[in-house]
């Protein structure tokens, strides 16, 4: 069957790329080798709708602080060296990023692509009626260490001065805002707030979204694996790409097709000629039930000390972070997830039933400066839509302006 684009990959951002080419009037598949939407990076991620993240990991302070993390078991950034040449060119490129100017740049252009986006899914949410445990209260950023708090101040007039409202506040603002924070503000020196951002379930939100879209008419194959792309005779434009299928081999053709396969994209497309920067950082998440009696957080928060996020999700409370350079293995580190909850409960000891905890690992796709590949390949009708790392779920509704 002909479409007018078949979009590969059902996370958020495949999910998003589908719906707006749906409501643009094409005839549209999506191909997902898991059995639903949104089941590997986008499943358990921290829930954050979050343009103030903009600050790329690549900074002027990056490379001091992963020289001091290189030992520690539990830090935030853990690098674990392979025999891999994707790898040691990625964090080449990451080092390129890290200078004052290129940092500048990429927040720029982050919160720039972060605040259309986070436009473009509150009318989605508008015009849909989707529900997906969202909470419009904001974004707190803390800090316990003054001279990272200090180095936030600049950072925040810049992204005020491109359109996102991320203000300054003292520890006594904190606690005013979140009630929560009554066991741990005496460790807080200040923080920034950004109340436009939101939280909720990413996961939710996708598997709703794509409901909307097959309902529109958009065919998700699931359980279809991709196994390789056909050039047209000329090598300018995708012919067709070779899927399997319940154990059947078939050829889809469209007139345009789009990558959304997040860390996967980069091995799927060199052979093709197109090498992305995409590495996969391993990111952790633990969800802690709340039911309904403890007393954890309601704004949405993050960590800046062990780059933690929480969104409160009802009746669950979802604490997220840490990331590793180690290949594509999501094997838990179970290390790892215990340094997670000890964090929590020293921040907020009455928070939820710890003991109850559920662990989850993804694989989000890192570029080195943070800014995703968006729009068209070296061939003619290939679209990339892939590698917005951390901030998969806030870009993804913004990141199909190449179609809309």
């Amino acid at each position: 069957m002909d479409y007018d684009l078949v979009v590969v990959g059902a996370g958020v951002t495949g999910v998003a790329t589908a719906y707006w080419a749906r409501r643009a009037g094409l005839k549209v598949a999506v191909v997902e080798r898991q059995s639903g939407a949104a089941l590997e990076t986008s499943f358990a991620n921290g829930g954050q709708v979050s343009v103030s993240h903009a600050e790329p990991w690549a900074n002027p302070g990056a490379p001091l602080k992963v020289l001091k993390w290189l030992s520690d078991p539990q830090a935030p950034l853990l690098f674990r060296p392979r025999l891999d040449y994707w790898q040691w060119r990625w964090i080449a490129k990451f080092l390129g990023e890290c200078t004052p100017a290129a940092a500048k740049r990429n927040t720029v252009r982050i919160v720039q692509l972060g605040t259309y986006s986070r436009s473009a899914l509150q009318a989605i949410r508008a015009q849909e009626q989707l529900e997906y445990s969202q909470r419009q209260l904001g974004i707190l950023h803390f800090y316990r260490d003054q001279a990272e708090y200090d180095s936030a101040v600049p950072v925040a007039a810049l992204m005020r001065d491109y359109g996102c409202d991320r203000r300054v506040l003292s520890a006594d603002e904190v606690l005013k805002l979140e009630p929560a924070f009554k066991d741990s503000v005496k460790d807080i020196v200040g923080a920034t707030y950004t109340p436009a951002d939101e939280s909720g379930d990413a996961k939710v939100f996708s598997q709703q979204l794509a409901n909307v879209c097959e309902a529109n008419g958009v065919e998700f194959l699931w359980n279809t694996e991709i196994t390789r792309m056909q050039a047209s005779a000329a090598g300018e434009s995708v012919s067709s790409i070779d899927v399997i299928k319940q154990g059947r081999h078939e050829k889809l053709t469209a007139r345009h097709f789009a990558v959304c396969l997040g860390s996967y994209s980069a091995p799927f497309l060199r052979p093709y000629g197109i090498k992305l920067a995409i590495y996969p950082a391993k990111g952790y998440s633990v969800t802690i039930p709340t039911n309904g009696v403890h007393t954890c957080p309601v704004v949405s928060l993050t960590d800046d000390e062990y780059k933690l996020v929480y969104s409160n999700l009802g009746t669950h409370l979802r604490v997220a972070g840490t990331a590793e350079l180690s290949g594509y293995s999501r094997t838990l580190n179970y290390v790892r997830c215990k340094a997670i909850v000890d964090n929590v409960r020293k921040t907020f000891p009455n928070a939820g039933d710890f003991d109850a905890a559920q662990f989850w690992t993804g694989l989000r796709p890192a570029t080195p400066s943070n800014v995703p590949y968006i729009g068209q390949s070296r061939f003619s009708n290939l679209w990339l839509n892939t590698g917005h790392g951390t901030l998969g779920w806030t870009m993804a509704a913004g990141s199909c302006s190449w179609i809309r």
